[in-house]
C-alpha cells in the first residue's frame, strides 16, 4: 500500500514536471497573439455595454389641487429616452389601487424618441393625498419615481358627520341595531357588519 502511494506521487511528478517542460518550450509572447481588429472589437463591444437609456421626465410631479372626494381626475407625464440605447419600460406600477397607470408603450423607445403614459387617481382619501408611480425600465438604476397629489375635500353629498371620524361608540340601549363602520381614510361610511 505504501509503495503504491508512492508510485502515485511519482508519477505525478513526473506528470507536472512533462508539462512543464512542454508549456516553457514555446518562446512566443502571448500579447502578440492578440490582433488590433480582436482588440477594437472588445474596446467596441465594452463602451457600448456601459451605455444605458435615460428616462427623462416633463414633470416628476403633478399636484391637482384641491378635489371633492370621489373626484376621479388624471395627469398625463411625458418623457423622453435621452440616453444612448432603445429604452424598455416593463411595468408601471402605482403604490395603491386608487391610483392607475395607463397607456405607455411596451416596444422599445429609440435614443431621442418621446412618449407618454396617464395616470388616473379615484379621489379617495382625505386632506392631502400623495401617490407614487414606479416606472421599470432599462435604465441604469431600473425604476423611476414619479409621483401626484392632491387635496382631497369631503363629498359635500355626504353629510357632515358622516365625513367626521366616529370620536366615540354611542351607548345604546337592548332594542337598538348597532351599525359599524370604518374610520380608514377612503373606507368612511363603509358598512363592515
Amino acid at each position: 500500500m505504501i509503495k503504491t502511494f508512492k508510485m502515485k506521487k511519482v508519477i505525478l511528478g513526473l506528470s507536472a514536471l512533462c508539462l512543464m517542460a512542454f508549456t516553457s518550450c514555446k518562446q512566443e509572447n502571448a500579447a502578440k497573439k492578440i490582433e488590433d481588429s480582436n482588440l477594437a472589437a472588445a474596446a467596441k463591444r465594452d463602451a457600448v455595454s456601459s451605455n444605458f437609456p435615460k428616462l427623462e421626465f416633463d414633470k416628476t410631479e403633478h399636484d391637482f389641487g384641491e378635489i371633492e372626494a370621489k373626484t376621479q381626475v388624471e395627469t398625463v407625464f411625458n418623457y423622453t429616452n435621452t440616453g444612448d440605447a432603445p429604452l424598455v419600460i416593463t411595468d408601471i406600477k402605482s403604490s395603491c389601487g386608487c391610483t392607475i397607470p395607463k397607456d405607455w408603450s411596451r416596444e422599445p423607445l429609440a435614443a431621442g424618441e418621446s412618449g407618454k403614459f396617464t395616470v388616473k387617481f379615484n379621489g379617495t382619501g382625505q386632506n392631502k393625498v400623495t401617490k407614487t408611480v414606479t416606472v421599470t425600465a432599462n435604465t441604469e438604476k431600473g425604476t423611476e419615481i414619479v409621483k401626484i397629489s392632491a387635496f382631497v375635500k369631503p363629498d359635500p353629498n355626504v353629510p357632515a358627520v358622516a365625513n367626521q371620524p366616529a370620536a366615540a361608540t354611542p351607548v345604546m340601549n337592548s332594542s337598538a341595531q348597532q351599525v359599524k363602520s370604518s374610520t380608514k381614510p377612503g373606507h368612511e361610511g363603509h358598512n363592515h357588519d
